[in-house]
C-alpha cells in the first residue's frame, strides 16, 4: 500500500516522502497513529504540489546565490581599523563587520557565519575570504584593511 508519511517513520522514511509499505503495517499502526495518510489521488495531486512548490524554491535559491556570486567574486572591500602599536589592530576584523559591510556596499544580505577567513585579520593588508552563498555555490572576496584617519 502506497502511504505518504505525516512524520519520519524508523526503517520506513523521512516526513513527506511516498513510501510502499505493506497493508498490515499500514492499516493497524501508521493510519492509526496518524504517522502516515493513504496515497489517494487527492493525496498525490498535493504531495506532487507539494514536491513542485518546494523544486520551485530551491531552484529560486539557487538563482538568487548565482546572481549574488557574480556581484560578489574578485570584489576588493576596504576596511578601516584602529591601529595599535606596530601597525597591529586593536582586536581584529571579524566575520560581523565583513557581513554588515557587503550589506552596506552591495545591500547583499549574508550570515556571518557564512563567511569563512582563511586566518584571523589582526593585522593591516589585504586577505582572502570566502563567502558560502548556497550550498556548492561561494564567492571569493578580498578584504584590505587599512589605518583609521
Amino acid at each position: 500500500m502506497k502511504v505518504i508519511l505525516l512524520q519520519d517513520v524508523k526503517s520506513l522514511g523521512k516526513k513527506g516522502e511516498l513510501v510502499n509499505a505493506s497493508d498490515g503495517y499500514a492499516r493497524n499502526f501508521l493510519l492509526p497513529k496518524k504517522l502516515a495518510k493513504e496515497a489517494n489521488a487527492q493525496a498525490l495531486n498535493e504531495y506532487k504540489n507539494a514536491e513542485n512548490s518546494k523544486n520551485f524554491k530551491i531552484e529560486t535559491q539557487k538563482a538568487q546565490a548565482n546572481a549574488q556570486k557574480k556581484v560578489l567574486e574578485g570584489e576588493i572591500f576596504k576596511m578601516t581599523a584602529k591601529a595599535g602599536q606596530g601597525g597591529r589592530l586593536f582586536g581584529s576584523v571579524t566575520a560581523k563587520d565583513i557581513s554588515s559591510e557587503i550589506k552596506k556596499q552591495h545591500n547583499i544580505v549574508v550570515d556571518k557565519r557564512k563567511i569563512v577567513l582563511d586566518q584571523d585579520i589582526k593585522a593591516f593588508g589585504t586577505y582572502n575570504a570566502e563567502v558560502k552563498l548556497y550550498t556548492g555555490i561561494s564567492a571569493n572576496i578580498k578584504i584590505q584593511v587599512s589605518e583609521e584617519k
